[in-house]
C-alpha cells in the first residue's frame, strides 16, 4: 500500500497513560497529524489475557489504518510485548509500526552499563520481556526488575511532586533489588511524568530511561527512511476513547500537558 507524508500516525493505548507517548511525538515532530486511541472500555490491559490484548490491538490497528495513517505506535507495554509481531504479519504492507519495548531496550543495551534496575506494572515484570531483549543484546547484563503497582494509579489521581508520591517512590526506589544499579528503565508510559523525582532521589547518580522520547525518535527514523515525514503544517490531533467519562477527560491534561476533546468511539 502507498504512503504519503501527509496522513496521520496512530497511537493506541489501553488508555490515557500512552498521551506520554503521542506528545513525545508531537514534540518531536510538531508537522505530523496524530489520531490516538484510548482502549477505556478495557483498561487495564496488564490484567488481561495475551489473547484478548491481541485481539482489541488488531481491532484498534485496523481503525487507525481505516483513518489513512502511515504509522501505528503501540504505546502500551502490554500490547507491545502481547500483539506487536501479530500485527506486523496481520498487517503487512498496510502501515509501519513501532512499539514501546524495543527502542527502550537498544538504547539501554546501547550505553553497555553492568547493572540495570526496572520497574513496570507487575504484568510487565512478570512477562520477562524487557530482560530478554536485554540479554539477547548484552549478555551478561545484570537486570533488576520491580513491579511497582501502586505508581500508575497515584499518577493517574494526580498525586505528582508531593509528600504522597515521594513516601511512595522511595519504598519502591529504596528497595534492595534496586540498589547499586548504574541505569533505571521506566518501563511504563505512565512512569515519564514522575522521572524528575526518580532523578532527584537518585541525586542524578543513575541514569534514568523512560520509553517516550526514544520512541519518538525511533518515529521520526523510521518515517526518515520510508521518505513519510511530513513537510508541511500539521492539522488538528483527534483522540478517541472506547469508553467516557468525565474523569478520562479530566486526567488527559496530567498526561498530554495540554487540554484536548476526547471523542467517545463505542469500537465494542
Amino acid at each position: 500500500m502507498q504512503h504519503s507524508p501527509n496522513q496521520p500516525i496512530g497511537v493506541f493505548d489501553s488508555g490515557i497513560g500512552g498521551l506520554t507517548v503521542a506528545n513525545a511525538i508531537m514534540r518531536a515532530l510538531p508537522q505530523e497529524e496524530i489520531i490516538y486511541f484510548g482502549d477505556t472500555a478495557h483498561l487495564p490491559y496488564g490484567e488481561k489475557s495475551a489473547d484478548a490484548i491481541r485481539y482489541y490491538s488488531l481491532r484498534i490497528a485496523k481503525f487507525l489504518l481505516e483513518r489513512h495513517c502511515k504509522m501505528v505506535v503501540i504505546a502500551c507495554n502490554s500490547a507491545s510485548t502481547a500483539a506487536y509481531r501479530v500485527l506486523l504479519e496481520f498487517f503487512k504492507g498496510q502501515g509501519l509500526f513501532v512499539n514501546v519495548v524495543d527502542p527502550l531496550v537498544e538504547s539501554v543495551a546501547a550505553r553497555r552499563f553492568q547493572k540495570v534496575g526496572l520497574i513496570a506494572t507487575k504484568a510487565t515484570v512478570q512477562s520477562g520481556i524487557y530482560e530478554q531483549q536485554l540479554l539477547h543484546l548484552q549478555p551478561g547484563l545484570e537486570v533488576h526488575s520491580l513491579a511497582t503497582p501502586l505508581l500508575a494509579p497515584m499518577i493517574e489521581e494526580g498525586f505528582v511532586h508531593n509528600d504522597v508520591s515521594q513516601v511512595v517512590l522511595e519504598s519502591y526506589l529504596g528497595h534492595e533489588q534496586l540498589q547499586g544499579i548504574e541505569a533505571l528503565l521506566l518501563a511504563c508510559t505512565h512512569y515519564p511524568l514522575i522521572k524528575t523525582e526518580i532523578e532527584n532521589f537518585y541525586h542524578h547518580q543513575v541514569e534514568i530511561f523512560d520509553s517516550t522520547d526514544v520512541v519518538a525518535t525511533e518515529v521520526k527514523r523510521k518515517l526518515a527512511e520510508h521518505k513519510l515525514l511530513n513537510e508541511q503544517r500539521r492539522h488538528a490531533h483527534r483522540f478517541f476513547v472506547s469508553d467516557y467519562t468525565p474523569t478520562f477527560e479530566q486526567t488527559t491534561r496530567i498526561f498530554y500537558q495540554e487540554d484536548i476533546v476526547l471523542e467517545h468511539y463505542p469500537m465494542w
